[in-house]
């Protein structure tokens, strides 16, 4: 496994979370192409977004089937987004990142009993319960951040 797929792998455990990064031969890069190396529907893939809100780097996890419409920000750049979590584009997970961030959570997530996330590559995911994941992350908001 890749270096950052096991650091990711680390931090989550030390969460408490028994998650098994998976390793796939084919690009998670975007969400419809995780969503098929996963085998699930698009909208179980969590984006996991950085924004610049207010000066500040926020975390925002948006459904692969949604677009981020409700947040008063703009997208970070790559390099403010790595600097913001660790991870570069493509392999940024919803949690887990160098410092702690603001996180927003697309309600419509909730959709379903298990979603699915990048785990620091463009090819290393993880599956989580929703409920789970959201409950691992201190102080996130749950809020319609998104647009069909």
């Amino acid at each position: 496994m890749h270096p950052t797929a096991e650091k990711l792998q680390r931090r989550l455990h030390e969460r408490g979370l028994e998650i098994e990064v998976r390793v796939l031969p084919d690009s998670t890069r975007t969400a419809k192409d995780a969503a098929a190396a996963c085998g699930c529907e698009l909208g179980q893939i969590v984006k996991s977004l950085v924004f610049v809100v207010d000066d500040a780097a926020t975390m925002v996890l948006c459904a692969g089937d949604r677009r981020v419409e409700a947040v008063a920000g703009r997208p970070a750049t790559a390099d403010e987004a790595r600097a913001a979590t660790g991870f570069a584009i493509g392999g940024i997970p919803p949690l887990g990142h160098d410092r702690p961030l603001d996180t927003l959570i697309d309600e419509s997530l909730r959709r379903f009993a298990t979603v699915w996330c990048a785990a620091g590559t463009p090819h290393a995911v993880f599956e989580i319960g929703t409920e789970a994941l959201i409950a691992a992350i201190p102080g996130g908001a749950v809020l319609d951040v998104a647009a069909v």
